[in-house]
């Protein structure tokens, strides 16, 4: 139960793979809340930004707010009396994100080029710019990890440059990616991940943010192959049940509110 019967607001946006998980886990724990979608919403916008809030999703409360980046700053922010599922381990995410990037280059290998400069559904987003952001999701991390400075918002959005247009240039960027990360791991000297970490949600454990490196490109993934099913194309080798196990992923791949 909520710790008072203040009004809770979701801020979020189509195709975002935290808003979907947000919206799905309050709605399953019978938590009451106002949907406010800002995509191509000014007034929406707006508000929060006058709440402090540059991304979504955020949870508010009157005139405080949460970045809902992870479940556990949401379930402490609402007050609500509830466990969070148990995270995988390190070296466990680390093969999920093998799986997950792999599959990711063989879907967009797929789209037909044509398809690439196309929204999907109600997102105003070219399906090229989806495509890199799987990638740059962990190249953000990555560099974050190298640098140390925080993974910030702008970090993980940053745009694909002029080379990266066709679905093999996107791909194979993503294969070097995935070696990249593998490359850290192996040379990663706390294989527990416990060192805190500044990102724009918050400071939280590398274990944590590596978590979320990895289930959300997972979550876009699913979203490329649901765009090939759509196109009346079989993704070859989707990801399965079992590769996606343990993963704190939402229940649909995309949001049609």
């Amino acid at each position: 139960m909520l710790a008072t019967a203040e009004r809770v607001r979701v801020f979020w946006q189509p195709g975002c793979t935290s808003c979907l998980r947000t919206k799905e886990f309050l709605a399953r724990n019978g938590v009451q809340f106002e949907s406010i979608n800002v995509h191509g919403n000014a007034a929406a916008m707006a508000e929060l930004r006058r709440l402090g809030a540059r991304s979504v999703p955020v949870v508010a409360r009157g005139e405080r707010f949460v970045f809902a980046q992870t479940i556990g700053d949401v379930i402490e922010f609402l007050g609500l009396d509830l466990r969070q599922q148990e995270r995988l381990s390190p070296e466990e995410l680390m093969r999920k994100l093998e799986l997950v990037l792999t599959a990711a280059a063989r879907c967009v290998r797929q789209i037909p080029a044509p398809e690439l400069d196309q929204p999907f559904r109600n997102r105003d987003r070219p399906i090229r710019v989806l495509a890199h952001h799987v990638f740059r999701i962990v190249e953000g991390f990555l560099e974050s990890m190298q640098d140390g400075r925080e993974l910030t918002y702008e970090r993980i959005m940053q745009d694909a440059p002029p080379s990266l247009r066709g679905a093999e240039d996107i791909a194979r960027y993503g294969e070097d990616v995935l070696a990249r990360a593998k490359q850290w791991w192996s040379g990663c000297d706390d294989k527990s991940c416990q060192r805190p970490m500044q990102t724009y949600f918050g400071t939280h454990p590398v274990h944590v943010v590596l978590e979320r490196t990895v289930w959300h490109p997972a979550q876009h993934t699913r979203q490329l192959m649901l765009i090939l099913e759509t196109l009346g194309i079989r993704p070859d080798r989707p990801l399965s049940a079992a590769d996606l196990a343990g993963l704190p992923l939402p229940e649909k791949a995309w949001d049609e509110d």
